[in-house]
């Protein structure tokens, strides 16, 4: 049996939240205070770090256990002709993957971060979206426990990530069940889509928003616009919350996954951060609507988890000179008057 007996008792898990231990948080912030520096001066290496001791639950953060996750899926709507690739490449980079010849391996080494890929609902095809609702009611929910269920306790930090012919289509038309818009707004070129690849790809949008609304709520808009690695994220991203596990997201697709758990309680993606901005038009869009900021801005549209994984050595940083710098009365410094 799922995790999941039905989508009530989805919703009801998404709605059951741990605010994070105020304590440690108070206590990090606190420390902060002392350290041989101005006040602020780190800037956002000094949330970050404050950040990291809410959701790890400890004043000291810690960085020694990172996992990187990324989830693959197929989606039906490539029969539509939105992406340059045919669908059996999703199953050909998880190939390289296990090779190490990807750029997430290089990057997941540079890290010293776990990567594990996960293949769900074994690579099957979502429906067509245009056509259909992307995945039944059951599909959709056993996909979310795949992910729910790959969180593994005692990790530091979670990297999620994404690899799926077709799926910036599947996350745009999200995107616009969620917070309005159609293909114009949201649709971008992908992996290399010219200008009419890129009109077919708005088109196909429409017509699926156009057949699937009005949605019942954030979680239907998910199961009929989404896919199977989408659902896989936010399944990921609720069970790190609930067991006290910080998030890094990557770019688009994976910001577009997360985002019906924020349209759902406005504080569940409190314990994540956006690790990149991506060149998918559609990003910086879906950033403003979740009143969110990206840690870099590299100019990735990769996927893969690689803007996440560019961000660890950060929140390596982060914890390091938090732990290691004195404070001014260890140094014998001067602080402030």
């Amino acid at each position: 049996m799922s995790r999941f007996a039905d989508l009530d008792a989805l919703r009801a898990a998404c709605r059951i939240l741990p605010e994070g231990d105020q304590a440690a948080s108070d206590a990090a912030l606190a420390r902060q205070a002392v350290l041989t520096k101005p006040p602020g001066s780190l800037g956002a290496l000094e949330t970050l770090a404050v950040w990291l001791a809410r959701w790890q639950g400890r004043a000291t953060p810690r960085l020694d256990r990172v996992e990187i996750l990324v989830f693959a899926g197929n989606h039906g709507v490539t029969a539509q002709s939105v992406s340059p690739y045919p669908p059996a490449v999703t199953a050909q980079m998880l190939s390289n993957f296990a090779a190490g010849g990807a750029a997430i391996n290089q990057l997941a080494r540079v890290a010293d971060a776990t990567l594990r890929v996960i293949p769900v609902a074994g690579l099957a095809e979502t429906a067509d979206m245009s056509l259909a609702p992307a995945m039944s009611a059951r599909g959709f929910l056993d996909a979310v426990a795949t992910g729910y269920d790959s969180v593994l306790d005692g990790t530091d930090l979670l990297c999620l990530g994404e690899m799926g012919i077709g799926n910036t289509t599947a996350a745009s038309a999200l995107c616009g069940a969620l917070f309005g818009g159609g293909g114009a707004a949201w649709a971008g070129r992908g992996t290399g889509l010219d200008a009419a690849g890129l009109a077919r790809k708005a088109a196909a949008i429409d017509r699926t928003l156009a057949l699937h609304r009005p949605f019942a709520d954030p979680l239907d808009a998910a199961r009929r616009v989404g896919g199977h690695e989408l659902a896989s994220i936010l399944g990921a991203v609720l069970a790190a919350r609930h067991r006290g596990v910080p998030v890094l997201l990557d770019g688009f697709v994976c910001t577009a996954a997360a985002a019906p758990l924020q349209a759902l309680a406005p504080h569940a993606l409190d314990h994540a951060q956006v690790a990149h901005r991506s060149a998918e038009a559609g990003h910086r869009a879906l950033l403003a609507a979740l009143d969110r900021t990206a840690l870099l801005d590299l100019g990735l549209r990769l996927g893969e988890a690689s803007g996440a994984a560019l961000a660890i050595p950060i929140l390596r940083a982060a914890c390091a000179c938090h732990a290691g710098m004195a404070t001014f009365g260890e140094a014998g410094v001067t602080d402030r008057a």
